[in-house]
């Protein structure tokens, strides 16, 4: 069966052709993307991007929001206090959300896999501070080097020090017993 004509010939580029507004009408829908929730709860997608942030007491430009003072002769220009073109802010919970959020402790997510801690205190309960021996080990299915043992065992001092304390602790007279 023969081949059709045109398959195999090279295509070629339509000069003619404007990609660009192709993909310019589909950009003008899409609404931006909004990191913060709260930000993304008072947008309005039929006003522009100054409109909203400036309702929301929020700065569109860093830089014309936080103006570096010019110095004269060694000397800061005193202004009135009084800004040109300052914006009436109608939906001041936008910010005073964001401040409430910002000034929530943060959370400790530093956390080991419970994987991890079984194979640290088996290794510290039958080998001690013996890290070759603890490389030698047949539950060591990693082939952790003794350096890389000694790290695991530090990383887990470094998290969890009042449990590794106890630890410890519960390990002394089991070892008084065997002498």
């Amino acid at each position: 069966m023969p081949k059709a004509k045109g398959k195999s010939r090279r295509h070629k580029y339509s000069y003619n052709l404007n990609r660009k507004r192709l993909y310019r009408s589909a950009r003008r829908r899409a609404a931006p993307r909004i990191a913060c929730s709260h930000i993304r709860h008072a947008w309005d997608p039929h006003k522009s991007v100054a409109q909203n942030l400036a309702e929301m007491g929020l700065a569109e430009d860093p830089n014309k929001a936080v103006p570096i003072p010019k110095k004269l002769l060694g000397m800061e220009v005193e202004s009135d206090g009084q800004q040109p073109g300052k914006k009436l802010v109608r939906k001041p919970y936008v910010v005073t959300e964001m401040e409430l959020e910002a000034s929530l402790p943060e959370k400790k997510s530093n956390t080991l896999s419970r994987d991890l801690i079984d194979y640290v205190r088996y290794m510290i309960q039958h080998h001690g501070e013996n890290y070759k021996e603890m490389a030698r080990d047949e539950k060591n299915y990693y082939q952790d080097t003794p350096k890389q043992i000694k790290r695991k065992i530090n990383v887990y001092k470094n998290f969890y020090p009042e449990e590794y304390k106890n630890f410890i602790a519960s390990l002394k007279p089991e070892k008084m017993e065997v002498q």
